[in-house]
């Protein structure tokens, strides 16, 4: 039997309200008559509707993602041919020996089809700010947040989805989301020492016994069918991230003892579910927001781009993403949050509750004169407060406003950035996404602070993942720039 849905079932052809479109920066379905369900003879429709067999006894299917990126791959194939004709030959511009020792910012040589990250703007998925995004994508009944799942058709499709082809991919998740024993025990044998980042990552890798694009390649796959399989692996990936993430936390935090995935629920509801918060909508409606807004940060990040380059060598889903992972362990980056509220907490148990704003700015210059950052102030790219900090700070103010954390990053927002500018300590002063995640997770009871990480890993696998199958859709090859040495640099530029 296929499951039961509390909301419209995945199976069920609705018509997207006038309520429900897009903004204006895409095209999105209207609600349409029976007759004009025809996406040949319609182009307003956004994702068309064709037939599926889900099950013998169905009488209206939904297009599925697999579907849809079968119709789409081969225009994109040609759009790809036709922009390197037209401008193969052009130049980005020319990059500075300081950037090359500087980690190669502002050095453009990266294609990341579902992002891109304005200094201004902030991201843009797939040409929607975080604002439309929340707005055009499906919610789940009576929520205000955005499906993640939502948001993964439109990484992968370019596409806002319809209701039912979310709810279809929530039904295809929970399907998929048991992992082998094998998994099991081997997260289960990790002592609860052990990070878990490190228990993630290890058990993402030994997903790799199962993947469908390796064993496809052992046998000789054609590698225009490359992505088929890396769809399906990137699928199961993305689906079976909670139930290792909820056996870890249950390992190392609880008694071990993991519920069974709810066919029924939506990634988010399972995701917070497996981790102990299921009862509480409003950590639900945390989680679906979080997810969303920690997926995609366009291609140059270090997990992005590690997943990226692993993939490049025609590693697994499995392998790129566990790759991925271990960079996003780093400090300085999947680990800010954490830095951001024990420095809060530090700062509280210096100066006390309801501290002035004077008492905060002297413990920021205090901060600063000691040789340390503001943790969670500043961006690589970004000249503006961080769109993902705003988004999150207008959750708190709608479901915690009274919180004393939540008013104390409030102040926090309100002194630091003139302080940084005055101290020349930053380019941009600004907030990012790392300066509010922390409180809103600690005020719902999830406080385990290395836990963080693993949240942020099991949301970024959707960019990661979308990106993966385009990449073996268009073919993209082995990643391999020039480097050079110190000494060659002096030889090339010396005598000059």
């Amino acid at each position: 039997m296929f499951p039961f849905f509390p909301y419209p079932h995945p199976l069920t052809r609705v018509t997207r309200s006038s309520s429900s479109t897009a903004p204006s920066t895409t095209t999105t379905a209207p609600s349409i008559a029976p007759s004009e369900c025809d996406p040949d003879s319609n182009p307003q429709l956004r994702a068309p509707v064709a037939a599926r067999q889900f099950s013998a006894s169905s009488a209206t299917q939904v297009q599925s993602l697999k579907e849809r990126l079968t119709e789409l791959i081969p225009k994109e194939i040609e759009e790809v041919k036709s922009v390197r004709a037209a401008y193969g030959n052009k130049s980005f511009g020319e990059y500075t020996v300081d950037q090359a020792y500087g980690g190669m910012r502002g050095i453009k040589g990266l294609i990341w089809e579902g992002s891109v990250l304005d200094a201004d703007e902030g991201i843009r998925f797939r040409g929607l700010t975080i604002p439309e995004a929340q707005k055009a994508l499906p919610k789940a009944p009576g929520g205000n947040e955005p499906l993640p799942e939502g948001l993964f058709w439109l990484l992968v499709t370019g596409e806002v989805p319809t209701e039912e082809q979310v709810r279809g991919l929530s039904a295809d998740w929970a399907a998929r989301a048991e992992i082998p024993d094998f998994v099991k025990e081997l997260i289960d044998r990790c002592p609860n020492t052990l990070h878990p980042m490190s228990q993630f990552s290890l058990a993402v890798t030994a997903l790799n016994h199962d993947s469908a694009f390796a064993k496809a390649y052992s046998e000789g796959i054609n590698k225009k069918e490359y992505w088929k399989t890396t769809f399906e692996d990137s699928m199961d990936l993305i689906a079976k991230l909670p139930a290792i993430a909820g056996r870890i936390f249950r390992n190392v935090y609880g008694d071990g003892k993991v519920p069974a995935i709810d066919p029924s629920a939506d990634y988010s509801k399972n995701l917070s579910s497996l981790l102990g918060f299921g009862q509480n909508e409003e950590f639900v409606e945390l989680m679906r927001l979080y997810i969303t807004i920690h997926s995609d940060h366009e291609g140059g990040n270090v997990s992005a781009h590690t997943g990226h380059l692993v993939g490049s060598a025609l590693s697994d889903p499995f392998l790129s993403y566990a790759a991925a992972l271990n960079g996003l362990a780093g400090p300085l980056h999947g680990l800010a949050n954490q830095e951001v509220l024990r420095w809060l907490q530090k700062m509280r148990a210096a100066i006390g509750e309801n501290a002035t704003d004077e008492q905060v700015a002297e413990y920021v210059w205090t901060t600063l004169k000691g040789g340390q950052v503001v943790p969670g102030y500043g961006h690589a790219v970004l000249r503006k407060t961080d769109p993902r900090y705003t988004a999150q700070r207008e959750f708190a103010l709608r479901h915690l406003p009274e919180d004393p954390w939540f008013k104390l990053v409030a102040q926090v927002y309100k002194i630091v950035p003139n302080i940084l500018l005055e101290a020349g300590k930053a380019k941009n002063p600004w907030p990012n996404v790392d300066a509010h995640s922390g409180v809103l997770l600690t005020y719902y009871g999830l406080n385990q602070q290395d836990f963080y990480t693993v949240l942020f890993g099991v949301s970024r696998a959707f960019g990661v993942a979308s990106q993966l199958i385009w990449d073996r859709a268009l073919g993209m090859p082995l990643e391999r720039p020039k480097s050079y040495s110190t000494a060659e640099i002096k030889k090339i530029f010396g005598g000059k």
